[in-house]
Formats: C-alpha cells, sequence, structure tokens
C-alpha cells in the first residue's frame, strides 16, 4: 500500500482500500516506537466490530499495545503470516505487514480519519 493514499488514526494506525477491502496495520512510526516486534495476536474472521474497539494486540521487545479498529465494519481475512513472522510488520508496515482486512466499512468513519499530510503534522506535533 502507498502511504499516501492510506488514512491514519491518533493511535498510528493506517487503513486503505484495495478491490473493496480495507487493509489494517501500523504507521513506520508506531513499529519504529514498538522495536521489535515479537507477537500479534489477530481477530477471528467474521468478528464485526466497531470503530475504536481493541480488535488485536502487538508485543515488542519495549512494550505491548492494543491494536483498534480504525473504522467499523467486518473481519474477512487475518495476515497469518505475522503468526509466524511477526517481524514483518518492522520491515514493511506498509506492505505484508497488514494485519487484518475489513468489510462492510462505514465509508463516513473511513473518509474522517487522517489524510497523510495531517498524519505527518500529528506526528511532528508529539515531538
Amino acid at each position: 500500500m502507498n502511504p499516501d493514499d492510506l488514512r491514519y488514526t491518533e493511535e498510528h494506525e493506517w487503513i486503505g482500500e484495495l478491490g473493496g477491502q480495507y487493509f489494517v496495520g501500523i504507521t513506520d512510526y508506531a513499529q519504529a516506537q514498538l522495536g521489535d516486534i515479537t507477537y500479534i495476536e489477530l481477530p477471528e474472521v467474521g468478528r464485526e466490530v466497531e470503530a475504536g474497539e481493541e480488535v488485536a494486540a502487538v508485543e515488542s521487545v519495549k512494550a505491548a499495545s492494543d491494536i483498534y479498529a480504525p473504522v467499523s465494519g467486518t473481519v474477512v481475512e487475518i495476515n497469518e503470516a505475522l503468526e509466524s513472522r511477526p517481524e514483518l510488520v518492522n520491515k514493511a508496515p506498509y506492505g505484508g505487514g497488514w494485519f487484518f482486512k475489513l468489510e462492510e466499512v462505514d465509508a463516513t468513519e473511513f473518509d474522517a480519519l487522517m489524510d497523510i499530510s495531517a498524519y505527518r503534522a500529528f506526528v511532528e506535533s508529539l515531538g
């Protein structure tokens, strides 16, 4: 996924649409703050989630962090490769490191998220 085409949350998650499905992952900033990722707990396929709901978890050498649904929708696929290779998130946060896919997404929630310019300004404001 091209970071310029994604939407972002203040929790440093990204979401991008491709072929009618919405891929979700964490940003390069988030993976850098976490350090080497050692474990990822993914949601169950078929789970209906609400925007802001805790849906996954990440453990790293530095910390553990919850992952929240950036928009409401239904989980239709998880990235099973992360179960054996969680380091994919560090290596390719916008590519092979995606976490799960959503369908039946609320488009108004998607449109309300930050674009790349707003996200960069948000990260810069963190110091």
